[in-house]
């Protein structure tokens, strides 16, 4: 419920940084045109001359000119000591590069100054590319000719000490000044790690609101107080109070914890910083605790706004003894303790958080000050999977005689991302059969895939396993339908489905359960031992089929005597081991508390009550055995029975009775 107040003509300090920070990032989107969810490119600078500009150029054009330029012809060396001792060649230039021949003479004046131009390519002239010969100079002594060494020029001087020492040492200075600036910070730098990952989301920019999320209600209405902290903060100080500094929403895996995040961003129109908790881990030590310090001074600068960490669980763990010295996650984790706790109350930033791993949190994390408040975001019941349902179908053609409720009430347990896929699935159902419509019949089907698995139509067994299967899956079904309370039979089917299942019978209860008597407990126990009765008694014979049912039931009884206290020796006694798990999920630790001779007694205890209802049911089938033949005789001829028609056949074999 919104609250109307009166606002002063006069803005206070946050308002006009809130308004402020509004037109900045509006003024960006428009000129930029960026995408949402991004961060606002930095400011490019301009062209500035740069002394690596020159030295590029020069580098590229004596690569031209060395690979490219003109090059003088040549001849053998041999041939050239050959033309001096015929005494063709007169007269000899040596340098370094080339030894150069001449047919006719120049004054010496003239050769010693190097002003001597002989065309390249001139008959007169040859050239070779000297070879170390210590006979070469006393050759010319004795053949009179006349050599010199020509002057080197001041071009050829620089382009020589340029390729030996000016070249490398550039090379060397330039790989050391990138590395340098990729150490300093550079994109993708190694300094860069330090800084933080999160995505800046503007306001407005999340596209999601509290309408736009159902099924939670209750965490719906313990966010509200945030999103009037950042909208109307001048009230609490006026009063005095003090918003929660953070806020953890915990709940089992696609309940909505990342949706409620973005409502709570959208509604309160404020940036939004979305990081994952193993964002902030890497392989260098103190990056993770570098990350958290610079994203909350980001928020800070971006205040009034919101902090999101998904999976907070991934460097929130309890601190506990470690082998090794240095823990990165464990100074992460102390990082982001001094962080919040440094959090000034009315600087307008508030941390969000998700975990479906609550338990293996660290104590000072959860602590008032820090996490102050905790806000559960579970699996929706009835109305609130009505409510999904309907959302996201918004954009879906579904046909008019879908009744959602009657599909809620088959989705017990669901979460919402279970929900949409579902949603889903019935539409590429309906396209597949080329409907332009879904219909409930769509529904229906996607149900018993996402429950059930996909439906093994490829996969054939022969008539003997089909019999067995057949009555298998009637043995369930008529335990549950003479069973008091256990939950109706919603349909039997003998199709292969799923990695193993040749059958199988869906039970779906008429309304959400939060409490199981003893009695109903013991009755999903019969409904499961049904069909391995039902094998004996047709067959006198049992298989391997009912494996999964016999897990399930021993799962059941274990927990009746050693959590539940359901046994006549240890009434009302808690035997069940000290464990963590998350929401329901599975098991981490365990670490019985109690003797071996206690173990014994649970043993003897299970065994004792499986086959005492075992015993049960066999006699319940044999009452029922016209019962019996009849539905399965059915089932083989039609392969799959829903609730109705299996309740048909019981009514009608009753009336001829």
């Amino acid at each position: 419920m919104e609250e109307t107040v009166d606002r002063p003509h006069r803005k206070d300090e946050t308002g006009m940084k809130r308004e402020a920070l509004t037109k900045i990032v509006k003024d960006k989107d428009k000129e930029e045109k960026k995408k949402p969810g991004l961060k606002p490119p930095e400011n490019k600078p301009g062209f500035r001359i740069n002394i690596w500009y020159f030295l590029g150029f020069f580098l590229l054009v004596s690569m031209v000119n060395a690979f490219f330029g003109e090059r003088p012809q040549t001849i053998e060396f041999s041939e050239f000591k050959n033309k001096i001792v015929s005494g063709e060649i007169k007269q000899v230039e040596l340098s370094d590069t080339y030894y150069t021949g001449f047919t006719t003479e120049v004054p010496d004046a003239i050769a010693k100054q190097g002003t001597r131009q002989d065309p390249v390519g001139n008959a007169n002239v040859y050239r070779t590319i000297p070879v170390q010969d210590s006979g070469f100079i006393p050759l010319l002594d004795s053949k009179g000719v006349k050599y010199y060494t020509r002057p080197v020029s001041v071009g050829e001087m620089f382009g020589k000490v340029f390729l030996t020492w000016i070249l490398p040492f550039g090379l060397l200075i330039a790989l050391w000044w990138f590395m340098s600036s990729r150490m300093r910070g550079g994109a993708g730098g190694v300094m860069s790690f330090g800084k933080n990952k999160a995505q800046l989301v503007s306001e407005g920019d999340t596209g999601i609101k509290f309408s736009d999320v159902a099924g939670a209600d209750e965490a719906k209405e313990e966010l509200v107080e945030v999103v009037d902290f950042l909208k109307n903060s001048s009230r609490y100080d006026a009063i005095g109070g003090k918003v929660p500094k953070g806020v953890l929403l915990v709940g089992p895996p696609g309940t909505g914890k990342t949706m409620l995040a973005k409502a709570v961003a959208g509604e309160a129109g404020t940036p939004f910083f979305k990081m994952s908790g193993a964002d902030f881990v890497e392989l260098f030590v103190g990056v993770g605790a570098a990350r958290v310090r610079d994203l909350f001074k980001e928020a800070r600068k971006n205040a009034p706004c919101i902090i999101f960490i998904d999976e907070l669980d991934a460097i929130g763990k309890s601190r506990g003894p470690s082998i090794t010295g240095n823990d990165e996650r464990e100074q992460t984790l102390n990082q982001l303790l001094v962080e919040m706790d440094g959090f000034d109350s009315k600087g307008g930033v508030i941390i969000l958080a998700a975990t479906n791993r609550p338990e293996i949190l660290d104590p000072a994390l959860l602590r008032p000050g820090r996490f102050d408040r905790q806000v559960l975001v579970d699996r929706p019941d009835l109305d609130g999977r009505k409510a999904i349902l309907e959302i996201h179908s918004r954009n879906v053609q579904v046909d008019s005689s879908v009744d959602f409720s009657k599909v809620a009430a088959a989705t017990v347990g669901f979460s919402g991302a279970d929900l949409a896929n579902l949603v889903n699935e019935a539409a590429i159902l309906a396209v597949r059969r080329e409907r332009k419509t879904v219909i409930q019949e769509d529904f229906t089907e996607a149900i018993e895939k996402l429950v059930a698995g996909l439906e093994k139509k490829s996969r054939v067994i022969n008539k003997k396993e089909k019999e067995i299967v057949a009555y298998h899956e009637t043995g369930h079904a008529l335990v549950a339908a003479f069973t008091e309370g256990a939950d109706p039979v919603q349909k039997i089917s003998i199709v292969p489905r799923g990695m193993a299942a040749l059958g199988y019978t869906m039970q779906l209860p008429s309304e959400d359960r939060f409490l199981i008597t003893e009695d109903e407990l013991l009755g999903r126990v019969d409904v499961l031992l049904g069909g391995r009765a039902a094998e004996q008694i047709v067959f006198g014979k049992i298989s391997n089929g009912a494996s999964n049912d016999l897990s399930r039931a021993t799962d059941t009884v274990r927990k009746m005597i050693t959590e539940y206290g359901m046994s006549e020796k240890f009434k009302n006694v808690y035997l069940g081991s000290n464990q963590s798990s998350y929401l329901g999920g599975m098991q981490t630790s365990e670490r019985k508390e109690y003797s071996e001779k206690t173990q014994l007694y649970i043993d003897e205890q299970i065994a004792a009550t499986i086959n005492d209802r075992y015993e049960k049911v066999l006699r319940l089938l044999r009452e029922k055995n016209d019962y019996l033949q009849l539905v399965a005789k059915k089932l083989l001829e039609v392969e799959v029975l829903d609730g109705e028609q299996f309740q048909a056949l019981l009514d009608d074999s009753t009336k001829a009775a």
